[in-house]
């Protein structure tokens, strides 16, 4: 299995790195993403400023071998929008990779060379086969030493429903739930907010962004209103540690977000635990929490309230995941939300991302599964490499 790819999902900043890693140990990457270009999930929130310096975005393989090309690295010290992460960095370095990074092509399944998830024998001998379908509609199978899912979890938003599940009548008001911070200098998304009232739902930093770029919209658009759902006691909490945050440009989120909030640009309803979705044809809906707590006439949702990790085409291998987190076992205490913040947990890497299943490898925000934390991943995959050797022994977003 040495002379077969290592199978590399997704070429978002994550996969990309990994791409650049296995190169410089002579490995061969091949990478499968299902956007029609590099950093296609980053693309989408463009408009959104990282918390990270450009120092902290940019893998050491990556660089050497975007260096190579001519390639000059942005200013280290100041943070890019997701739009210059992408056009700056990842289209560039997939372009370095050439042929290895395959877009317009999604990974539908993944499985153990003629044996399904339940057969034992002569499993650990066999490559992996990776299925997938083009943008053409074809299908194929691709046989690897390793797979790395670098897949992230931007397409799987969590819902607006208070229990993991979308509240009653939430699908049917679906054409007024966003759940992506709304980029209000485009014209037409615009038209949608001002002037209206919209419910910003979550207590994350995806929910202070909102706050802070809707809150602006109050001001200029008269009858603009915003209304701010916590499930939380409180949201003082929510605001971080201010200018003594260990990331300033996160205390400076925290800090303008709150000041919307003591300048009265927003009313806050804390305890409220979304349940029922009421819509009555294009008219406004209401929200009711499970206490009976009513919002009523909202013309918009924003529900910012965290995502997870798609595993359905995974369903045929060996994962060994935390029944609560859904993250690898020996990584989710490290990660727990209840019990961590991102200054608590320590660098970790190929131990804690091992699987049941050998040679599989769930990397990056997908990693992290269903909590809220954000590390230096980038940084962290270095790591990972450095402990390693692959494949067919071993082989870590955002906003």
């Amino acid at each position: 299995m040495s002379d077969l790819p290592v199978v590399v999902v997704g070429a978002g900043p994550i996969g990309l790195a990994a791409a650049a890693e296995l190169r410089e140990r002579g490995l061969t990457p091949l990478v499968f993403e299902r956007g029609e270009t590099a950093g296609s999930a980053v693309a989408q929130w463009n408009h959104v400023r990282l918390f990270s310096r450009w120092s902290e975005l940019v893998d050491p393989a990556a660089q050497r071998l975007l260096t190579a090309t001519g390639w000059t690295h942005p200013d280290p010290e100041t943070y890019p929008t997701g739009s210059q992460w992408a056009s700056d960095y990842l289209v560039p370095l997939a372009a370095a990779l050439g042929d290895a990074v395959q877009l317009g092509t999604e990974v539908v399944g993944v499985a153990r060379r003629g044996r399904d998830r339940v057969v034992d024998v002569g499993r650990d001998t066999e490559p992996m086969s990776v299925h997938i379908r083009r943008a053409d509609g074809t299908e194929d199978r691709i046989l690897a030493g390793t797979v790395i899912d670098a897949s992230g979890t931007w397409g799987s938003p969590n819902p607006l429903g208070s229990e993991g599940l979308p509240a009653a009548g939430e699908r049917a008001a679906s054409a007024r739930i966003s759940y992506r911070v709304p980029d209000v200098d485009d014209p037409k998304v615009r038209s949608e907010y001002a002037g209206k009232h919209t419910v910003i739902a979550g207590a994350g930093h995806s929910a202070l962004t909102a706050i802070v770029t809707l809150a602006s919209l109050t001001e200029e658009a008269p009858g603009t209103r915003i209304t701010w759902a916590v499930r939380r006691a409180g949201v003082q909490a929510a605001f971080g540690g201010g200018a003594d945050d260990q990331l300033p440009a996160r205390g400076a989120l925290g800090l303008r977000a709150k000041k919307a909030v003591d300048d009265g640009l927003l009313q806050v309803m804390t305890g409220f635990r979304t349940a029922t979705v009421e819509s009555d044809g294009d008219g406004p809906i209401a929200l009711i929490s499970d206490a009976g707590q009513r919002i009523d006439a909202v013309d918009r949702v924003v529900a910012l309230t965290g995502f997870r990790p798609d595993l359905s085409w995974l369903s045929e291998i060996r994962l060994g995941l935390d029944p609560v987190l859904q993250a690898p076992v020996d990584l989710a205490p490290l990660i727990d939300p209840n019990v961590h913040s991102c200054g608590t947990v320590y660098p970790h890497g190929v131990r804690e991302l091992t699987h049941p299943e050998p040679n599989v490898y769930v990397v990056g925000m997908k990693s992290y599964a269903r909590t809220y934390l954000v590390l230096g991943a980038v940084a962290l995959l270095a790591a990972v490499f450095a402990a390693a050797s692959m494949p067919c022994r071993t082989p870590e977003p955002a906003p």
